[in-house]
């Protein structure tokens, strides 16, 4: 042989996403894009901030783009904050993969591809189920005003009740979230219905229902699954969560930039990761992947 191969580097994709520390839906993000990189023998880098911040989230990706990584993946939460960056990493040749939120506008800005939901069908499909359940009025609890996916979900879910619902925006603060939804149902004694749009809110409610003996007297609906969900959908105190496998959203975007790289494949169009209902009767058989990260 004149000479021996050398060993090809691996790629190196960095994912960076708008999800805090203290929210169990992004740790099993990540879980998946672990898992996968290590499948696939890349590196990955994960990236967030410490709190929902855009600005913060923008100089990450900015540093992402700057590192010229083989592959980015972005949680595309803003388009005002994000969208040039975005731009700028696909006109210097990363290929670039949204997951979670801004499906509906990634691809003006040369996304390849996105994973996910859409979160206005998704929260429209809400506000039916809680009508088909004989909710007539309802509220919506926004954890984090201005992330555009987040106000999706509740702009369908508005749209599905024909205006018989609010939007009660609230910090992601536990003891804020449950004092604000109590105040709110104080003063709204019609409303029957609460939809919160993910773990951070829907704890700390269902936790003021407990304490309150009312569970029984409200329809509860949350957007995506934690333990204690998974928990309150079995013991019949929480009515249904959408799932939006959010393992798949770390998972399948490294894979698909791994496939990119190697042999330059990727799927034809966005991949629908959700949603699904999990419900009191499916709940059990959920409940052990939760445990493993999984779901």
């Amino acid at each position: 042989m004149a000479g021996t191969a050398q060993a090809q580097e691996p790629n190196r994709f960095v994912m960076v996403t708008h999800g805090v520390p203290s929210d169990p839906f992004w740790s099993v993000v990540k879980n998946g894009a672990e898992a996968a990189a290590e499948t696939v023998g890349a590196e990955l880098e994960y990236r967030a901030p410490s709190t929902f911040d855009m600005a913060k989230m923008q100089q990450l990706v900015e540093a992402a783009v700057a590192s010229d990584p083989d592959g980015l993946i972005v949680s595309f939460t803003d388009e005002d904050a994000l969208g040039g960056v975005i731009q700028e990493a696909s006109d210097n040749g990363i290929p670039v993969i949204t997951i979670n939120s801004g499906g509906d506008v990634a691809h003006k800005y040369g996304a390849r591809l996105h994973v996910g939901q859409s979160e206005y069908e998704a929260g429209k499909r809400a506000a039916e189920r809680m009508q088909e359940m004989g909710v007539e009025k309802a509220v919506c609890v926004n954890h984090e005003q201005g992330n555009q996916g987040l106000d999706q979900r509740c702009d369908g879910f508005l749209e599905g009740f024909d205006g018989n619902a609010e939007q009660l925006a609230t910090t992601y603060d536990p003891t804020s979230i449950r004092n604000a939804i109590v105040a709110y149902l104080n003063e709204n004694s019609d409303v029957r219905g609460i939809l919160t749009l993910g773990a951070l809110a829907a704890e700390p409610m269902i936790q003021a229902m407990r304490e309150q003996g009312a569970t029984d007297m409200f329809t509860l609906g949350t957007f995506d699954l934690s333990p204690g969900i998974l928990e309150a959908l079995e013991a019949e105190d929480l009515d249904f969560a959408i799932d939006q496998q959010q393992y798949l959203q770390g998972y399948l975007p490294v894979m698909f930039l791994d496939q990119y790289a190697k042999n330059g494949l990727l799927p034809a169009g966005d991949v629908a990761t959700g949603p699904g209902f999990v419900t009191p009767e499916n709940a059990a058989q959920v409940l052990d992947l939760s445990e493993q990260g999984i779901r």
